[in-house]
């Protein structure tokens, strides 16, 4: 665990940041099934891309009618407004989820356990891994006490000493393994996990974003 002085920043900017926080986690529990597919398409174009330009990408294909209409995603993620790379592996991936967002959405309606959950996103959506999953489900109040392991998550676990050093990559033991970290640090913090996932994203990026 690192310095006393180091945690107790930590824990001051968590009290100016506290109710922001907690009004973006309602606002995630409020997110209607309606919108599960505009989530999990921006959770499908976060990796390597920013988050700002996902969701630039999203609410464009949005305003085309992607999910009722034949639009092609491709043009949208090149487009230099809000490039997404890899866009064309991942204009496929949306075409694929689109196709199958009624079994999807079954999926999330029927089971109720996060880690079951998260661990059948993965087997039936491609290109959801586990950090994607698990983010996805914490934008629809789903995840419990899960952790979105992106890279600002892994630097700050590292940073105040829940780990000693991280992966190169990450497998389901690996991102497990550091998930059960992350809980560790937010219990011994006393603060919950899904507030200290926004709290670590808004030192990276002074936001507080989804």
């Amino acid at each position: 665990m690192k310095s006393g002085s180091d945690l107790k920043i930590l824990l001051a900017l968590y009290g100016e940041r506290k109710d922001a926080i907690r009004r973006r986690l309602n606002e995630f529990q409020s997110v209607p099934s309606s919108g599960h597919l505009t989530e999990l398409m921006y959770c499908l174009l976060t990796p390597q891309s920013s988050a700002r330009n996902a969701e630039k990408a999203v609410q464009a294909l949005n305003r085309l009618g992607f999910a009722d209409h034949p639009v092609d995603p491709e043009p949208v993620l090149r487009d230099k407004r809000h490039y997404i790379r890899f866009h064309r592996t991942k204009a496929k991936r949306l075409l694929e989820l689109k196709a199958a967002i009624p079994m999807v959405l079954d999926g999330v309606m029927t089971i109720h356990e996060p880690e079951a959950l998260r661990d059948w996103l993965v087997a039936n959506v491609k290109g959801l891994g586990y950090k994607e999953a698990t983010h996805f489900l914490r934008n629809i109040g789903r995840n419990g006490e899960l952790a979105i392991l992106d890279r600002h998550i892994l630097r700050n676990l590292k940073r105040f000493g829940a780990v000693r050093r991280l992966p190169k990559t990450l497998t389901k033991n690996q991102y497990l393994r550091l998930e059960r970290s992350f809980q560790r640090l937010a219990k011994s913090l006393n603060i919950p996990p899904n507030e200290l996932d926004l709290l670590f994203w808004s030192m990276e990026t002074g936001e507080i974003l989804k």
